[in-house]
């Protein structure tokens, strides 16, 4: 953390809330572009909301198991958050054939009621996102968060562009193809590491 603040300095618009998160990002991936080209964007809500969906007991959905290998396994202990990722669920591919859905789309659909309230975090399919983003729009799902970093070259740009430009739900995301799950759940960490910050002051 140390060589990323000596090597970034003061080159960087994030506020004292938001950089600690961009800092474990780039700590994650050792990909200074976080805090540059493909920037890392907030949602003016989405840290209050996330510390306190977190601290509430909250449910952290996932579209790939990923994020779960990521995320600091203490955590969801101490709070109380059940960790949900259906993509390898026999019902869920099955569903996905019947209803030629891709796994991913088929996955968020199955918890979508697990969702309202909960942090969705996306880690890989872009498609995933999509459909999180369509359960939003449509009322069938209201996440206190979604953290979307899909990575690729096809759709995980324009599906993030359409998340930061929705102002419905509050989101982390960032700019282009950049993303991934180590980049996700360091988001996820570094939110519990504030909300532990905030506790031990309180």
């Amino acid at each position: 953390m140390r060589i990323i603040d000596e090597e970034i300095g003061g080159k960087h618009t994030y506020d004292d809330m938001e950089w600690p998160i961009v800092r474990r990002a780039i700590h994650a991936t050792a990909d200074f572009d976080f805090a540059g080209t493909n920037r890392i964007l907030f949602h003016e809500n989405a840290i209050e909301n996330g510390m306190g969906a977190l601290k509430g007991g909250c449910a952290i959905i996932t579209d790939v198991n990923g994020v779960i290998g990521g995320l600091n396994k203490q955590n969801p202990k101490d709070f109380g958050n059940e960790i949900i990722c259906r993509i390898s669920d026999p019902g869920v591919a099955a569903a996905a054939k019947e209803e030629s859905l891709t796994r991913s789309q088929a996955a968020m659909r199955s918890v979508s009621s697990e969702m309202n309230g909960g942090i969705v975090v996306i880690g890989n399919a872009p498609t995933a996102l999509r459909e999180v983003l369509r359960m939003a729009r449509e009322g069938v799902a209201r996440p206190a968060l979604i953290v979307g970093m899909p990575v690729g070259f096809v759709d995980a740009a324009e599906s993030k562009a359409e998340l930061s430009q929705q102002s419905g739900t509050p989101y982390i995301t960032n700019i282009g193809r950049k993303g991934g799950s180590p980049t996700a759940s360091a988001i996820v960490n570094a939110l519990y590491k504030l909300l532990r910050a905030r506790k031990a002051t309180s």
